[in-house]
């Protein structure tokens, strides 16, 4: 079928240069702490997602890190530093085997007769991966040899990255592999992972172990229609089998009568088109759906829904199966994800989804849809999803690891998304982005989940108004009330490597404008973030409320303010904090804080405004308390009620008028090109732009200072990078204290932006005229048909 080309976009910035080393033969620079005695790692502790009661995902497996078993390999890590090897493990440790019998070995807690282990090995030379294998043995004795690769990691270069290692930057290292005993094997069973060569790879890193104990095959419902002996699907995987899935499902739906996947790899090379019909494996360790076709690489594995514009598809089960795609690349305009399309009053149930681009983007609109008990693994893009138009439709009880964007996500793109909920599920280490995140979206819920290990360009929590379509004229803009409560946060939030300083565990943009939908974030903790606990940027977020919250650990702030805003906070406690002073602000009065009860250890007046972003401090430390029971939804009692301790009384003077007074400020603007709004140019990043919309002389940015002040010194910005040749900007710099009147404050004049001169800045001096809303006016661009600033800056010295 025909496909609508869809692209998910990132900030089209200047990417700053990442200069990441890369050890002989290719795998990632790993920083060791010691070198770990014989039989034993010495890891330093850290909280686990996966031991939060009531929140997060129930998982059927029992889940051990490598760097707490036996080994006698190297323990690497803790560290966060992006592009290092510990920093995309669990917990930020893993150990690397790099001899013949160096070994991790588990011992069993429970009964198991499969497991999964997350790894990874270097690439090689060519970008296009290597495979080797691991001894897997039982109490000393060699059961089998399990394959691993490296063809599904290993990205290079900037967004949408690619796979040559001559480009730097690599990331995306691990991936998991699954295999059964063949047998149950009784607690305290010791499993190793063992090299028996390194031939094939000079190095196997272990991150973690996953145990389960799989039921039997699921059987064949009453009635139903089977793929194998009714339409002669090959469960060998050795034919491709697409055509004839294909059959069975379109009986399926014309006779009323589920579709059966038996045991079996049936090897699919496009999607499978589902339609009021129930489709039904043997369970995901037995019915899997592979495959790619062999010349198209657009076509892959996928089962998908029709699109919306040929009536969407309804009254869709998907359920025990597994899609294990052969994606290794990410393409954003190739429909190769595990599930798609749009299906209304649809449930995908205990499906397992791994190597495809997404686990499941869902195309609306769509209403009353369901991902519910399921794992998504090691994608090249988002975990899940929701784009444009979702309404009514879930994500609960489902468990995200190694997603190559955000885990999971909802984007409003042009059409409404109303009404959506993500609960009960854990998501962690996305590779890209954000844990969990709603781009716009009214009434939508986000609770009771566990997110965990942000790599980069991204926190934990995001609510935004970012990303095209995303805009209240559509309707589509974040409103109503947005709910996030229960949830748990650890090792959130990370540098974004375009921005240059770190993003917070919760964190909150009016990129394309402000955002003024109630948003309450209640009953959570936030744990050893990485950076700030908490961060505003990129626009005004008005109507924020923090109700009982717990914050153990930050590497930089409490609160890292970027941007106006207005929140109150009642509650909230911080403990650990990296910086003396908790907050730090430059947008001053601009962010109103209101203080109810009970708060303690994150405010502070003065705030620091520093002009640096300091060294994070990581603790590694902080224990999950989460709740005892899992809450009803919603939540059939309220919240222990707070503590009636008065907090100290803010003083009321504002601090004085130093510094950048434009800085996080109110910004207007006559337009904008694609995502480049005039927020950018008052976000405190010269890497980050507005620019005008094209071929419409004359264009300008009007920021609100919020009070009249003298202002002596405007400084323009454009990104420094080379890239960006010189040219000189016509312009003129007015000023008003009622944002209806303007006085000429500087005339028209040439101004040359040279990266080379400056760091591509100038500097316009004024008479100190008193003034509120300060425009700066463009007529004329010699480098583009556009208005560009990366930054105005104001000054009153």
């Amino acid at each position: 079928m025909t496909l609508p080309p869809r692209r998910r976009l990132l900030r089209r910035g200047i990417y700053a240069s990442v200069s990441l080393a890369l050890a002989v033969a290719g795998t990632a620079t790993a920083v060791v702490l010691s070198t770990a005695p014989a039989a034993q790692a010495a890891a330093v502790p850290a909280p686990s997602p996966l031991n939060v009661p009531g929140r997060g995902a129930t998982v059927p497996f029992k889940e051990q890190e490598a760097e707490y078993a036996a080994t006698n390999g190297t323990l690497i890590g803790p560290n966060r530093l992006y592009g290092s090897l510990p920093s995309e493990a669990s917990g930020r440790q893993a150990v690397t085997l790099d001899a013949v019998g160096e070994y991790v070995e588990f011992t069993l807690s429970a009964p198991a007769n499969a497991m999964t282990f997350r790894y990874s090995l270097p690439d090689n030379s060519a970008g296009t991966g290597r495979d080797a294998a691991v001894d897997l043995r039982v109490n000393g004795t060699s059961l089998k040899s399990v394959p691993v690769t490296s063809k599904y990691g290993w990205y290079y270069g900037g967004y949408p990255f690619n796979n040559n290692p001559g480009d730097t930057n690599p990331h995306h290292f691990y991936d998991e592999t699954r295999t059964m005993f063949g047998s149950t094997l009784p607690t305290g069973t010791k499993i190793r992972l063992q090299v028996s060569s390194t031939a094939a790879s000079p190095t196997f890193t272990i991150d973690l172990a996953d145990f389960e104990q799989v039921a039997a095959p699921i059987g064949k419902p009453a009635g139903a229609l089977d793929v194998v002996t009714d339409f002669g699907a090959d469960p060998s995987g050795a034919t491709d089998s697409t055509a004839k899935i294909q059959a069975a499902v379109d009986a399926g739906r014309t006779q009323g009568k589920q579709v059966y996947l038996p045991e079996g790899t049936f090897q699919v090379r496009d999607h499978i088109i589902v339609d009021q019909v129930t489709l039904a494996g043997a369970g995901p360790w037995y019915s899997v759906l592979t495959g790619r076709d062999p010349s198209n690489r657009a076509k892959a594995v996928g089962v998908y829904g029709k699109y919306a514009n040929q009536g969407g598809s309804r009254n869709v089960t998907l359920k025990n199966f597994a899609i294990i795609g052969d994606i290794r690349e990410r393409e954003d305009n190739d429909q190769v994800n595990a599930i798609g399309g749009a299906m209304s009053d649809s449930t995908v149930d205990n499906i397992w989804m791994q190597h495809t681009k997404c686990g499941a983007w869902m195309d609306g609109p769509m209403n009353n849809f369901t991902i519910k008990n399921s794992r998504i693994l090691d994608q090249t893009a988002d975990g899940v999803n929701f784009h444009m138009g979702v309404t009514n439709s879930t994500v609960t009880n489902t468990f995200v690891r190694n997603s190559g964007d955000d885990g999971l996500a909802m984007w409003a793109e042009n059409v409404p998304n109303v009404n959506n909920k993500f609960t009960f599920n854990t998501v962690i280490l996305p590779i890209l982005a954000n844990n969990i995140v709603t781009y716009g979206g009214k009434d939508i819920t986000i609770s009771d989940n566990v997110m965990s290990d942000t790599i980069t360009n991204g926190g934990g929590l995001h609510i935004a108004n970012r990303y095209p379509g995303v805009n209240s004229g559509q309707g589509t803009a974040v409103s109503g009330t947005t709910t996030a409560a229960r949830n748990t946060l650890i090792r959130a939030g990370n540098n974004d490597y375009n921005w240059q300083f770190g993003v917070g565990a919760v964190w909150f943009s009016g990129l394309n404008e402000p955002v003024n939908g109630t948003i309450n974030i209640t009953d959570s903790e936030i744990l050893d973030s990485s950076y700030a606990a908490i961060h505003l940027i990129e626009g005004a977020t008005n109507a924020l409320n923090f109700n009982n919250i717990r914050i153990d650990g930050a590497g930089t702030y409490a609160l890292q303010i970027q941007s106006p805003g207005k929140a109150t906070f009642t509650n909230v406690k911080a403990t650990n904090i990296a910086q003396s002073n908790p907050i730090h602000n430059c947008v001053g009065t601009g962010f109103q804080i209101t203080q109810g009860t009970g708060n303690s250890g994150w405010y502070a007046n003065p705030p620091a405004c520093t002009g640096q972003w300091p060294a994070p401090v990581w603790t590694n430390g902080g224990v999950p308390q989460g709740g005892t029971n899992p809450p009803t939804d919603p939540p059939t009692t309220p919240p222990t009620t707070p503590p009636t301790t008065p907090p100290t009384t803010p003083p009321t003077t504002p601090p004085a008028d130093t510094g950048n007074q434009a800085q996080g400020r109110p910004i207007a603007e006559t337009g904008h090109a694609d995502v480049y709004g005039a927020g950018n140019a008052v976000d405190g990043n010269a890497n980050t732009y507005w620019e005008s919309t094209n071929n419409a002389f004359p264009q300008s940015v009007t920021v609100d200072l919020g009070a009249a002040k003298a202002i002596k010194r405007v400084v323009l910005k454009l990104p420094p990078a080379a890239a960006w040749a010189t040219r000189t900007q016509t312009l003129s710099v007015l000023g008003s204290t009622n944002n209806s009147s303007f006085s000429t404050l500087k005339a028209s004049a040439g101004y040359t932006f040279n990266p080379s001169v400056n760091s591509n800045s100038v500097t316009i001096t004024l008479d100190g005229t008193s003034t509120r809303y300060l425009r700066v006016n463009i007529t004329g661009n010699t480098g583009w048909p556009a208005g560009q600033l990366s930054e105005l800056e104001a000054y009153t010295s």
